[in-house]
């Protein structure tokens, strides 16, 4: 099913309950396994990537079906790979595409014992029986996916000798392995990172109960709202100034775009204003932060600006190629893009027409559905299934209602 999403007014002025974020709650779930679930979670994120991952953590069938949720791929082949369980994960056919060898590689090392059911390097897998983990030390290329570091991480407490990750070059997406190593903390874990080195000890997790805090990627769609309108005013409940999440950087990211952040005793209060600086930010390097990089795209292309997006290579292989996707839908929609190997850099063009409804594919992918949502602010818009957005940010086109958005499925 389709949505026609426009906005009747460039004002808005809204309170929301955001989202809480699904990164810290699949994180917690982990270790709240590893301690047999003898703490609570409160506020637990109700993304279908963690409803997934709380179902499958409970299965005892030996055949584990993901989906299209990558994280939750990544976090149970660690996880059951350190409980010595035998079972079988796949997922969807995007991600029987998206590459898990660097985990199962580093698994294996460690004393695992997982193969491959189709081709090699990809999903489905099956982790068969094998000896406790014993740990010791790997080395990672620092470009990789954040979410491989996170999942050997989460478990490494477990294994006998602790974990040492020796990375091999610049490390990308760090916020996101901070936040692991911070949640680690939280419940006890011994982690220290030292220049291009992790070391995790042999240090049993303490049950404490957990809160998750509100999603700051979901925030990241209300600021380009904000950017894209003439007067806003933005009350976000549930989102703290010293976050866990990486994501909290759109605060200083939208200042570009004239968009100021006021933090409240319950959560943050994002207003317009006139400073829109296009000037300063000739690039804009995503590698710590990838989530926000659709997002941002739509917001500088809406508003004429001319910016090189850096750091992009993870999203090549995320629920789509973010990239190829970004370029062909803003493309869409009267804009100038072009790619120069992994970097999207938007150009000033002469606007999309403001009148004609523009069509969205979203590829599967939540991000791009919200990323491009706010465009209605500007012209009418149609996002092809609308129901994706459901994988991390449930309530998106009910919160849209909210804030005086039509919103017409059809």
């Amino acid at each position: 099913m389709s949505i026609l999403v426009s906005h009747s007014s460039k004002n808005i002025n809204v309170s929301i309950n955001l989202t809480t974020s699904k990164s810290e709650s699949n994180r917690v779930l982990i270790i709240q396994s590893i301690l047999n679930n003898c703490f609570e979670i409160n506020n637990l994120s109700n993304a279908d990537d963690t409803k997934t991952l709380v179902e499958l953590l409970k299965s005892k069938r030996t055949v584990l079906d993901v989906g299209h949720a990558g994280t939750t791929m990544r976090f149970l082949t660690a996880f059951f790979a350190s409980q010595q369980r035998e079972v079988t994960i796949t997922g969807s056919e995007r991600m029987q595409q998206r590459p898990i060898k660097i985990l199962v590689e580093a698994l294996n090392q460690l004393g695992s014992n997982i193969s491959y059911l189709k081709k090699d390097g990809f999903p489905p897998i099956k982790i068969n029986k094998s000896e406790k983990l014993i740990g010791g030390e790997i080395g990672l290329d620092g470009s990789v996916s954040s979410q491989y570091i996170s999942a050997l991480l989460l478990v490494a407490p477990t294994f006998k000798n602790g974990l040492t990750i020796n990375f091999k070059g610049k490390v990308v997406s760090k916020p996101y392995i901070m936040m692991t190593i911070n949640i680690m903390r939280y419940f006890g874990a011994d982690v220290t990172w030292q220049g291009n080195k992790i070391i995790v000890k042999n240090t049993a997790y303490q049950p404490i109960n957990f809160i998750v805090e509100a999603d700051w990627s979901a925030a990241s769609y209300w600021y380009s709202i904000a950017a894209l309108s003439e007067n806003a005013c933005i009350e976000i409940i549930g989102l703290k100034e010293n976050s866990l999440q990486g994501d909290s950087y759109v605060v200083e990211l939208y200042k570009f775009f004239g968009v100021e952040t006021t933090f409240t005793k319950k959560g943050i209060r994002i207003t317009k204003t006139t400073k829109i600086d296009k000037e300063s930010i000739p690039e804009v390097n995503f590698e710590n932060f990838p989530d926000l990089a659709q997002t941002f795209a739509v917001t500088a292309a809406a508003l004429n600006f001319s910016v090189k997006l850096t750091g992009l290579s993870t999203l090549r292989i995320k629920e789509t190629d973010r990239i190829s996707a970004l370029q062909k839908e803003l493309i869409s929609c009267g804009f100038n893009i072009t790619i120069e190997n992994d970097d999207l850099i938007i150009l000033p063009s002469n606007g999309a027409s403001q009148t004609a409804n523009k069509i969205i594919n979203t590829y599967n992918d939540h991000r791009m559905a919200m990323a491009f949502a706010p465009l209605s602010m500007i012209f009418p818009i149609t996002i092809n299934d609308e129901k994706v957005v459901e994988k991390s940010y449930p309530n998106f086109w009910k919160d849209l209602t909210k804030s005086d958005f039509h919103v017409i499925p059809f």
